[in-house]
């Protein structure tokens, strides 16, 4: 990703701001990577857990390649460009540093995504999340027309398919480990008698 341009006086800075949600908005890249490796260790099922730990990993890799993109649109910028692109208040706080906020400018907030230690919450947190996370790219994609930034961003809306699909497999392997009577009346992260085929779930929800 050596050669992206920007194109003309403000259009660095425009896309900048495009790509804020995915820095550090709350369906972007760095929240998905801290929910997942966050969630990894209360799964109790060794396939689900290296789901979460490869999902997680390679969403860290993609944090650096919106990083990436946008410190090459914004490295060389002058005040007149800061000043008519209205990223003059973000330049007072950060100059020209990477800073994770959503796209209206809220920082980045760990109150935004969960670990709520139950493995059917997380689980369908995880695949809403990447669904989240897939509508965000889409709605990227039709703002941004530079193809040097827009084919990478495809090629991410891409990995959060897959990601989707490989969080649905997970949600199946748990419904195959847990009795079905018990899916969502039990934590199985937490409770007793998870095993497939157990009859109580020690939290008291079961008469």
């Amino acid at each position: 990703m050596g050669g992206i341009r920007a194109a003309g006086p403000t259009g660095g800075r425009v896309a900048y701001g495009h790509l804020f949600p995915q820095f550090g908005g709350p369906d972007g890249e760095l929240s998905a990577s801290m929910r997942y490796l966050a969630q990894r260790y209360t799964m109790p099922y060794k396939e689900c857990k290296a789901t979460l730990t490869d999902i997680g990993t390679e969403e860290l890799a993609h944090l650096e390649m919106i990083c990436a993109i946008v410190y090459q649109l914004t490295r060389n910028m002058t005040m007149e460009q800061i000043k008519e692109s209205g990223f003059d208040t973000y330049y007072v706080d950060h100059t020209a540093a990477l800073w994770p906020t959503a796209a209206a400018g809220i920082p980045h907030n760990a109150c935004e995504y969960q670990s709520k230690g139950d493995i059917i919450t997380d689980l369908f947190e995880d695949l809403a999340a990447e669904q989240k996370a897939r509508t965000t790219y889409d709605n990227l994609l039709r703002v941004v027309k530079d193809p040097d930034v827009a084919d990478p961003l495809r090629f991410l809306r891409a990995r959060e398919v897959v990601h989707f699909q490989r969080f649905g497999e997970a949600l199946r392997i748990t419904q195959e480990h847990l009795d079905s009577r018990n899916f969502y009346i039990m934590n199985p992260e937490f409770d007793t008698g998870i095993a497939k085929g157990g009859s109580s779930s020690g939290c008291g929800c079961e008469k």
